[in-house]
């Protein structure tokens, strides 16, 4: 059985958006690929453009860095795959607009339940070093593990990537 909604978390670098992108790409459908980063400088504009060179031309691209929950009702048709890389980045952009993250999260957790799509998404796992040493960066630590825990409530299936290596922490196969 195939899991239809995994959360994908992993450390930078780990690998988690290639075996995400993998997951995709092995079920079948229409690849929709739900973009959270803003090009503000010119490392962004590059590592935006490394992950786009590595979706081939089965890939649409959308962009969603603010308004995911909308872009997840709008682009989860059934029959198509939606891959939301990440959730980070959309957490610092709601933490940046001063949002309610709380209300945001819940509505995630709403859009994915809610979607006929195959819902993957990509998450930074950043409790796992240091505590940070001001209050904003405590404040982001807290509300991704906040986020990352109700994601993970809600989906079929969770994959931690290590070293690119995945383990399933839930769902089929783990």
């Amino acid at each position: 059985m195939e899991a239809r909604t995994i959360l994908v978390l992993g450390g930078a670098r780990s690998g988690k958006s290639r075996h995400a992108q993998a997951l995709a790409e092995q079920g079948g459908g229409e690849l929709v690929f739900v973009a959270t980063a803003q090009a503000y400088d010119d490392e962004m504009r590059d590592r935006i453009a490394r992950h786009r060179a590595d979706r081939d031309r089965r890939w649409r691209t959308t962009e969603a860095p603010i308004d995911l929950p909308q872009a997840i009702a709008r682009e989860g048709a059934a029959g198509r795959v939606l891959l939301v890389d990440c959730l980070t980045l959309w957490l610092s952009n709601l933490l940046l607009a001063d949002a309610d993250l709380e209300a945001a999260g819940e509505a995630l957790a709403a859009a994915v339940q809610a979607s006929p799509a195959r819902v993957l998404l990509v998450a930074n796992e950043v409790g796992f070093g240091i505590v940070p040493d001001n209050a904003l960066a405590r404040a982001f630590r807290d509300a991704a593990g906040l986020l990352n825990q109700r994601m993970a409530a809600v989906c079929d299936a969770v994959d931690l990537v290590v070293a690119g290596l995945p383990l399933r922490l839930k769902g089929p196969g783990g």
